[in-house]
């Protein structure tokens, strides 16, 4: 294959992958959800894990740390996350939900999941594995690991 057909896939890659982006965020502001999808990634990720340190959670979700800072700044202003000392490291903080991020998961995570079958639609059980084969190759080509669900 030549480079100019791995440049053109790659944009297609990068394009599709802002479209989804692009799409959840417009869908998020109609909704009037009173986060963003970076906020709700945040969200979500400490529902499904509970108490995590701040750089943990930065790699989870793929946020330097002062993108991730500004997250959960804003995530605390709202009341939905809050900041704990760490209990082994006194200049760290560790981030979990509160009641009321809880209740902001439970209330979003069935319109989040109608958002993304949008991205879905018209695709059969045998592209969704094929789709993830070829996702998980190009990672481990550049030093990742795979997701298996």
């Amino acid at each position: 294959m030549t480079q100019e057909l791995f440049a053109r896939y790659s944009f297609l890659l990068d394009r599709t992958a802002r479209k989804v982006k692009q799409y959840a965020q417009q869908q998020f502001k109609q909704g009037e959800f009173e986060v963003t999808v970076d906020q709700w990634l945040v969200l979500k990720n400490l529902s499904e894990n509970g108490l995590m340190s701040q750089t943990e959670l930065a790699n989870l979700v793929f946020k330097d740390h002062p993108t991730l800072t500004r997250i959960i700044d804003l995530l605390c202003k709202k009341g939905y996350v809050e900041r704990i000392p760490h209990p082994q490291d006194r200049r760290s903080f560790q981030v979990h939900l509160t009641q009321s991020g809880l209740a902001k998961v439970a209330e979003l995570k069935p319109k989040v999941l109608e958002i993304r079958e949008k991205a879905w639609e018209n695709l059969n059980e045998t592209d969704f594995e094929e789709f993830k084969r070829i996702l998980n190759t190009i990672y481990q080509n550049l030093d990742g690991q795979t997701i298996d669900d």
